[in-house]
């Protein structure tokens, strides 16, 4: 038997074809390098198109959070490349408001799972048949701590994420069978351009530096204990490692990359 961990990380994605989505900016731009530079036939998506893109990764422009959206993903990358290897469903977020309960409207609950659950679910009922067909695949859902670490300010936020997990567990259950690898993976406070641009307007409104800024939003999620944010690479670093045959006994798991922001059991 081989053994994996001899293996030449750098190309031990050759030939797997995969669909990050949302993959021109933040974590989901640091997953397309990383499995691009193993070597992996990559495209992915966004609703703007990018002007810095590998030239050889491909580009669908979608709104994946509608049916439409998820659709045309579905046919156009079925068609370019054939069948599916690794699906990454890093879309997510939202944009409501973040007075609490009362202030979420029927609207506003709609779009947070239509762009965190819903997404997912239409693209994997896209992409299964496929991969089933050939017996083998890897599906990783981009979940949050805030799963477990709920907030008055996100609240939808974090109920789309909680139910991500469970439908993860369940699909990875019904899945198994048929050589298919279903796992979410869990970031904390990662330092994306967004994050930083977020941090920025804190100090501006508090009338404090960046660095002072940074601390309070760290002291707000109740300290890091690794003293940092994480950086958008050691999240793709993660995925990587959980879409590869080194991870080849791992599903229906929840891994949690937060620098041990979560201290329960």
């Amino acid at each position: 038997m081989e053994n994996t961990l001899s293996l030449d990380i750098n190309k031990e994605l050759d030939g797997k074809r995969v669909l990050v989505t949302g993959g021109t900016k933040g974590i989901g731009r640091s997953i397309v390098d990383r499995l691009f530079n193993a070597g992996a036939t990559i495209i992915t998506t966004a609703r703007t198109m990018p002007n810095d893109l590998p030239a050889s990764v491909g580009f669908i422009q979608a709104n994946v959070s509608t049916p439409e959206g998820a659709e045309k993903i579905i046919k156009e990358t079925l068609e370019k490349l054939g069948g599916l290897d690794i699906l990454i469903n890093n879309v997510g977020g939202s944009s409501s408001s973040t007075a609490g309960a009362l202030s979420l409207s029927d609207d506003d609950w709609l779009q947070t799972f239509n762009q965190n659950l819903f997404s997912s679910v239409r693209l994997d009922r896209g992409f299964l048949p496929s991969m089933i067909k050939q017996q083998k695949g890897v599906i990783i859902h981009i979940s949050s701590i805030q799963r477990k670490l709920p907030g008055i300010m996100t609240m939808s936020y974090s109920a789309a994420k909680a139910a991500i997990t469970n439908y993860n567990k369940n699909l990875a259950t019904q899945f198994g069978g048929d050589g298919i690898r279903i796992n979410t993976v869990a970031p904390g406070f990662t330092e994306t351009k967004a994050a930083e641009r977020l941090i920025e307007r804190m100090a501006e409104n508090s009338g404090i530096d960046y660095n002072s800024a940074r601390q309070e939003l760290m002291d707000n999620l109740g300290g890091i204990p690794l003293g940092r944010p994480a950086k958008p690479e050691e999240v793709a670093e993660l995925v990587a490692f959980l879409v590869s045959d080194r991870a080849s006994y791992i599903t229906g798991s929840e891994h949690i990359i937060d620098g041990g922001i979560i201290r329960t059991i």
